[in-house]
């Protein structure tokens, strides 16, 4: 029976027109799937469906969402994160944070913290990620104390917050990856005008809340903020990140933007 399927222009010229035409006419495509974004059963034959393509460096896993959740699209992430998103499984904790090694930190080899919780903006809850550096983030190129995590931040489009009143302005070329209901990278624009890479990566999948991902598939955006090292801490509730944020950002030690979520 043919699918109700959204096949991208970007999505079947990596899998060529005749898997695509086989999609289409139910010959490959399941009728019912597990939402990869918001995790809730989908019918391929009932309701418009997004054909999503996770393609790494060795392997290819084409998943599917409800149209509604996540237009059709291809996404390039490592193989170990591909690997992650295939074998990833459910479960949920109320804060999460994870480390990583990006191979596109400004300064070079640098740790990144991230963690996830809501905020409050005008009354209304957003989902977001703070990203904070285990330690000075120096300029390519330069040596000594100083840290340029903020400038650098700053010249790839970040805002400087000084307080949480508002939402940040969307920053064009960059997005949170969400695969499988978990976190897996922080996506910026490639070198050259190339294809999106990783900006950070977490080493093995982020959990993230229900209510953190429910309003991420509601927004479509995730707010994300950056501090340097020692400015935010590892706070264990979202209502003790938000009064160090507050202060980080009373201290003009705070930078932010908001990103369309990639993926799932």
């Amino acid at each position: 029976m043919p699918r109700m399927l959204d096949v991208s222009d970007d999505v079947r010229a990596e899998i060529g027109d005749e898997e695509a035409d086989l999609l289409l006419r139910g010959e490959s495509a399941p009728g019912s799937y597990d939402c990869t974004s918001c995790r809730t059963p989908g019918d391929s034959e009932r309701e418009r469906t997004s054909t999503v393509l996770f393609v790494g460096d060795e392997t290819a896993v084409l998943a599917f969402a409800h149209a509604t959740c996540i237009p059709s699209q291809v996404v390039t992430v490592s193989e170990e994160q591909l690997q992650g998103a295939v074998r990833s499984i459910t479960g949920d904790s109320p804060a999460g944070e994870a480390v990583a090694v990006p191979e596109n930190v400004p300064g070079g080899q640098a740790v990144l913290g991230i963690t996830s919780g809501l905020v409050l903006i005008n009354g209304e809850l957003h989902p977001a990620l703070v990203v904070e550096p285990t330690a000075p983030i120096a300029r390519p190129g330069t040596t000594g104390p100083g840290d340029d995590f903020l400038p650098l931040l700053i010249e790839q489009g970040f805002v400087p917050v000084t307080d949480m009143g508002s939402v940040p302005s969307q920053l064009a070329g960059w997005s949170v990856l969400l695969a499988a209901g978990k976190l897996h990278a922080v996506l910026q624009p490639g070198a050259g005008g190339g294809g999106q890479v990783a900006w950070w990566q977490a080493h093995q999948a982020l959990p993230v809340t229900e209510g953190w991902r429910n309003e991420a598939n509601r927004h479509q955006k995730v707010l994300v903020y950056a501090a340097p090292v020692g400015s935010i801490g590892q706070q264990p509730r979202e209502d003790l990140l938000r009064d160090a944020l507050d202060k980080a950002a009373a201290s003009g030690l705070l930078v932010a933007a908001m990103l369309p979520l990639a993926g799932t």
